[in-house]
């Protein structure tokens, strides 16, 4: 094999690959999924990217070295997905700071220097992802109050009176348990907007930390930490930096008045609810090449409108989540990427396949009637190809929330994002790029190392 099939800067032989792409993209035929997508000085082969999925897989000791750094089970969970298709990878959560971790196995990416241990699993990620032809991001996090929290699978597991759908006992799993300092916690540093017991993320359960309010001048260096994080990724390769305003973590509970019950520039107003948020997107915009797209993933509604909670304060609701979208794009934004929930343990949520996709659509649907150049992402149970498919280039639907005036539903075809993040699906079925474009008709370059075997 001569040296013109090996991918490119990449410390060790492996062919160039770029799997996943339509072998005739421009064909009438090809379905805008499988279509490249230019962001800034980026091109995706397709539309599909693997959403964020926390592993909680990181060394947990503070004083390692390793704390925090990517690791080869990284490499080969995301480098898997690469060699099966996907357009881009979106590295979980990494936190800014130590205790802006979700749990102390979480990735980070606070250390400073080309030749730290984050920085170099980072880059070791980075490299073979790239030699797949595919993209890599980053989310860069603060976990906030819902911090020094035990890794899922360290649970205990809890006896209870339950059976699973055959009858048989089964055990329930607490959803969280907080993180001792003799856990590598760190249960007295947890901060917050608004500090206290009544605003843990589930008040009087001992499961949880009590946060404790930051100052203005904590509020400063974190910002310049979200900063410091999204140079040193670039600096490794990542290709976009994805800030996490989502989920019930700390930028998110800035935004929600449920959360945010500060008095001064950062409390109150949605202006000053959404100060840090501005201020963070800015000093990355900065802090990153022009060509660096910038995405920022939010939850569109907390599903909090008629829970108690709310009642008095409102909550952070898809009206907002339009109203912060207006002005993303002269933030630098590049791309809204639209989940919902995960604020308060009161929300009212029930899942269905479009229950995320209709508020990526409405939010779309504002962006594009105010001429303004902000691509948006759909996540959440997208698990067929077709669906997938309709999700960004359109179809024919009946909308229950654009009625015309005479009771006649409106079919509204224009697509309701402009990429697709996959998640769980890709952990049951790490063929679905391939099996998408099998069921879609859509020839597409394969691995040369095991192609033949998905013809």
């Amino acid at each position: 094999m001569s040296n013109a099939t090996r991918a490119p800067s990449t410390p060790f032989f492996t062919p160039a690959n770029s799997p996943g792409a339509a072998l005739d993209p421009t064909a009438a035929n090809t379905p805008t999924l499988f279509r490249p997508l230019t962001i800034r000085s980026l091109t995706l082969k397709n539309r599909i990217i693997v959403a964020p999925m926390c592993t909680f897989s990181c060394e947990p000791e503070l004083t390692s070295p390793a704390v925090g750094a990517l690791t080869p089970f990284h490499t080969a969970h995301l480098g898997h997905l690469a060699t099966k298709g996907v357009g881009m990878v979106m590295i979980e959560a990494t936190a800014v700071l130590p205790v802006g971790r979700i749990s102390p196995q979480d990735s980070g990416l606070w250390q400073d220097g080309p030749d730290s241990e984050q920085v170099r699993g980072l880059r070791s990620l980075v490299e073979f992802v790239h030699s797949q032809g595919c993209a890599v991001g980053v989310q860069l996090s603060h976990a906030g109050r819902k911090g020094s929290t035990v890794a899922p699978w360290l649970v205990p597991k809890e006896d209870a009176n339950g059976h699973n759908s055959q009858g048989q006992h089964q055990r329930r799993t607490r959803g969280s348990l907080k993180a001792s300092t003799t856990d590598n916690g760190w249960p007295d540093e947890v901060v917050a907007p608004t500090g206290g017991e009544s605003m843990k993320w589930a008040p009087g359960d001992d499961a949880f930390c009590t946060p404790r309010e930051l100052s203005v001048h904590q509020i400063q260096e974190l910002v310049a930490a979200f900063a410091r994080s999204a140079r040193l990724a670039v600096s490794a390769g990542v290709d976009v930096i994805e800030v996490h305003g989502a989920h019930g973590y700390l930028i998110h509970q800035f935004l929600s008045p449920v959360t945010n019950r500060r008095t001064d520039c950062y409390g109150g107003s949605f202006e000053n609810r959404t100060r840090l948020l501005r201020e963070v997107l800015t000093a990355i915009r900065d802090a990153i090449p022009a060509g660096t797209p910038l995405f920022l993933r939010i939850s569109a509604t907390e599903w909090l409108e008629t829970a108690p909670v709310s009642v008095d304060t409102g909550s952070w609701d898809v009206g907002s989540s339009v109203r912060l979208a207006m002005l993303l794009p002269g933030l630098g934004v590049d791309l809204l990427d639209v989940s919902s929930g995960g604020n308060h343990k009161d929300q009212q949520i029930q899942p269905h396949s479009k229950y995320q996709v209709s508020l990526a659509g409405k939010i779309r649907r504002a962006v594009r009637a105010a001429g303004l150049d902000l691509l948006v992402g759909a996540v959440g149970l997208i698990r067929e190809a077709e669906a997938a498919r309709d999700i960004v280039q359109g179809a024919d639907v009946a909308s229950d929330e654009d009625e015309r005036e005479n009771g006649e539903k409106e079919k509204e075809c224009s697509p309701e994002a402009d990429v697709v993040l996959v998640a769980r699906q890709f952990l049951r079925e790490p063929n679905w790029v391939f099996a998408a474009a099998k069921t879609l008709d859509v020839p597409v370059s394969l691995p040369c190392q095991f192609g033949r075997g998905l013809l």
